[in-house]
């Protein structure tokens, strides 16, 4: 079974879920990331997400070692899509399961944020007039291209 993958593919949230449970687990968390509609005034119509998929996979393992290093009990799923998604579809699920609640919640939450931090995906915005590639995941680097220079898809 594997827990971290870059899928093609619609995102079966009860598959994330059920790689997490085990007779330990107080608490499952489950963070599911959509494609909204509106980013301030901007419609979005739909997203292009794009990866490298080797690196991707292993960050997101390596996101899962950080989890498992600072909440021992924790035991983590992340799947990602990319492709073409369209409003409301889900772009991320995050399993988390713990002992206990608040540490299921704190590690849902970290697993999120290092995503945007460390793996190599990247998003073009279809919006209703126009297009633009965000850059990575904090909005900090603009990628014109799409992706950044010394990545080759």
């Amino acid at each position: 079974m594997k827990l971290f993958n870059i899928t093609n593919e619609l995102i079966n949230n009860q598959e994330v879920i059920d790689k997490v449970i085990h007779h330990n687990a107080g608490a499952v968390s489950v963070f599911i990331g959509t494609v909204r509609e509106m980013t301030g005034e901007k419609q979005t119509r739909y997203l292009e997400y794009e990866a490298y998929v080797p690196m991707a996979e292993k960050q997101l393992e390596k996101i899962g070692d950080e989890i498992q290093e600072k909440w021992p009990s924790a035991k983590t799923a992340i799947t990602h899509r990319i492709g073409t998604l369209q409003i409301s579809d889900v772009a991320v699920t995050i399993a988390v399961s713990t002992p206990h609640r608040q540490d299921a919640f704190e590690a849902s939450r970290y697993a999120i944020e290092r995503i945007k931090e460390i793996v190599p995906i990247w998003k073009k915005e279809h919006y209703s007039d126009g297009e633009e590639w965000i850059g990575n995941q904090k909005g900090t680097e603009k990628y014109p291209e799409g992706r950044p220079e010394r990545i080759e898809k």
